[in-house]
């Protein structure tokens, strides 16, 4: 039988940060199985992955002493986040953020997940790490001391840790013992990319409207052969199953008139869309963390909305998390070690569903008494200081946490 110390189940974006951490700062061997092959292009790959997403000021900071450096991807687009407005349509709440005024000198970054993967991996050694693709896991046997992981190949590992970053549809964390919880909201994110009229000026918006939330977000793509030049935005549509048949059947400039309607002319007219992509939303949630010699994350562990786009920088703070629980230690599968991490990790993750899992059903809701709330929310959030505060240290990453002899 093979050895390792960690097996990481899961090669994903969130599975290579976690193996570069590991191999990096903690010295232990690392085997990343990987079930889809590096050189597929079909678009399910994280390397292929179109989809675009915002890192928070906290994400921006560990990538970079992680070793990964975001300033390649600013170089190429600079998708930083200055300014944030959020409105709801057709009411008067609106807030207004920028980052001066929190002593920042951005919210977060937005990059392509592709391009994201394809610089961690640049940037990640092969020392220390076994890439095995593609592979999946057949079956996962745990004793007092080590847990026994079986390929689909027949291939057998021996470790000392578990760790499932292998996404929200995992089947295999029922093996070890946690369950998880799932709760359709009944929507679909439609994803697509446009060019403006007007400058973005590193400004994002967060809209609500009666068909759901928009966000828009500063990120200069290529459409049809011609690259934006500082006017260009990521776009996350949320609404009905119906509607995002009817929206992704439309023509280019049929879809662009609805969005414009949602939208309005903030940015001027909306003159150019690339190909849309959708899908279905739910919030899944295990009951732990970690069992007997395992432990889960990233979208293995919880599977957000992406309104205030919190999911995989919730999941990076699982990483350097348990990358600074592991530095120093002998045994990473130590049991009160991890209880020690799923403590350490409990607050921010509950209140970081508790935020999106409100927005949501907050913000989704055309009951009067409702929109009068948040829109009196709105304005009291705009126009008070401290809950502003409060609001941008979670979204950013830097509320407060359970600390331990372990974090880093």
């Amino acid at each position: 039988m093979n050895q390792t110390d960690i097996v990481i189940v899961g090669g994903g974006i969130v599975g290579t940060v976690l193996a570069k951490g590991l191999s990096q700062l903690t010295g232990f061997s690392v085997v990343l199985v990987d079930a889809q092959d590096s050189a597929q292009t079909d678009g399910i790959h994280p390397r292929e992955d179109k989809r675009v997403i915002a890192l928070a000021k906290r994400t921006v900071n560990e990538l970079t002493a992680m070793g990964v450096p975001l300033h390649d991807l600013a170089q190429q687009n600079p998708g930083k986040i200055e300014h944030i407005e959020v409105s709801d349509k057709g009411w008067l709440g609106m807030t207004q953020l920028h980052c001066n005024d929190f002593n920042l000198d951005a919210f977060g970054q937005v990059v392509s997940l592709s391009a994201l993967a394809s610089l961690v991996e640049q940037h990640t050694t092969s020392e220390g790490i076994t890439h095995i693709a593609p592979a999946s896991v057949f079956a996962i046997e745990r004793t007092a001391n080590d847990a026994q992981v079986t390929l689909d190949s027949g291939e057998c590992w021996q470790a000392k840790l578990v760790i499932m970053a292998d996404g929200g549809q995992s089947s295999l964390i029922e093996q070890v013992g946690i369950s998880r919880t799932q709760t359709p909201y009944n929507q679909v994110a439609v994803v697509a990319n446009v060019h403006t009229q007007l400058p973005h000026n590193n400004k994002a918006y967060e809209r609500f409207t009666p068909n759901g939330p928009l966000a828009f977000l500063p990120f200069d793509s290529s459409i049809n052969g011609e690259t934006a030049k500082g006017n260009g935005f990521s776009v996350v549509w949320t609404v009905s199953p119906d509607k995002a048949k009817a929206l992704l059947s439309l023509s280019d400039k049929q879809f662009l008139a609805q969005l414009q309607q949602d939208f309005g002319f903030r940015q001027g007219v909306i003159n150019a869309i690339s190909d849309r992509v959708s899908y279905p939303l739910s919030l899944r949630v295990t009951d732990s963390l970690y069992s007997h010699r395992t432990v889960v994350v990233g979208n293995a562990a919880q599977t957000l909305h992406p309104i205030a786009g919190q999911g995989f920088n919730l999941a990076l703070r699982d990483i350097v998390t348990l990358v600074g629980h592991l530095t120093q230690c002998k045994d990473p599968g130590d049991y009160s070690l991890l209880r020690e991490y799923g403590q350490n990790r409990q607050r921010d993750r509950e209140n970081t569903i508790a935020l999106t899992d409100t927005l949501v059903r907050t913000f989704s809701n055309t009951y009067f008494p409702l929109v009068l709330a948040r829109n009196a929310a709105l304005l009291t959030l705009n126009i008070v200081p401290s809950l502003k505060r409060r609001f941008v240290k979670q979204t950013t990453g830097f509320a407060p946490s359970v600390k331990t002899k372990h974090a880093s």
